[in-house]
């Protein structure tokens, strides 16, 4: 629910014009008092900043400018799954679990890459990084690398993100040879032009 005036609740608020331009950090009774005495509203636009941020705006204009916009951007769901590697994975699973990660990427969600380590191996964890190095590596066409691999306790971890599919395409293409530059294409077709008429002369 979106807050506006006097149910804004915390004590101070940075405020901001409409044009995003800042007036600066105040009491929210104070910017509150600021927008009603030019004929505006005070809207919470960022509750969870510190402090919270607040637009002085036309609330009514405000709330019509936010449903044309989730008309335009209908919500998808990005859902975080998560794939468990082992130091020793044998090749065959290996493969396995990658192409579980593809197929979380392909339907748009962001994939956790975990390795956990056991026993001895709590004492060679480089070989941890070494995998999800591997993995990142292997999903390099169709993912960001949003978190690099880290250590946390006894375990691993990286965060991938799904690229937008054409660019996924795109990434493809070029690793497997497949991408044609077009410019590349109408150059050579000028030259075949070219001497095909310098030979009829």
């Amino acid at each position: 629910m979106t807050r506006v005036n006097e149910y804004i609740r915390a004590p101070k608020v940075r405020v901001v014009t409409d044009s995003g331009e800042l007036i600066g950090v105040m009491s929210s009774r104070e910017a509150v008092s600021k927008a009603k005495s030019i004929g505006l509203d005070l809207v919470e636009i960022a509750s969870k900043a510190d402090p919270p941020v607040c637009k002085v705006c036309d609330y009514g204009k405000y709330k019509y400018e936010q449903s044309k916009l989730k008309k335009s951007n209908p919500k998808t769901t990005t859902k975080l799954k998560e794939v468990k590697f082992r130091v020793r994975t044998e090749e065959h699973d290996y493969n396995l679990k990658c192409s579980r990660i593809e197929n979380f990427l392909d339907e748009g969600n962001k994939v956790k890459v975990q390795l956990q380590f056991r026993g001895r191996e709590n004492a060679h964890k480089d070989l941890g990084f070494v995998v999800l190095q591997r993995v990142a590596e292997d999903m390099v066409g169709m993912a960001n690398l949003d978190q690099k691999p880290r250590l946390a306790g006894r375990a691993v971890s990286m965060l991938l993100s799904p690229l937008p599919k054409e660019q996924r395409k795109r990434k493809f293409l070029m690793e497997h040879g497949e991408l044609i530059d077009e410019d590349d294409f109408d150059d050579d077709e000028e030259e075949d032009e070219v001497e095909e008429s310098e030979s009829k002369d």
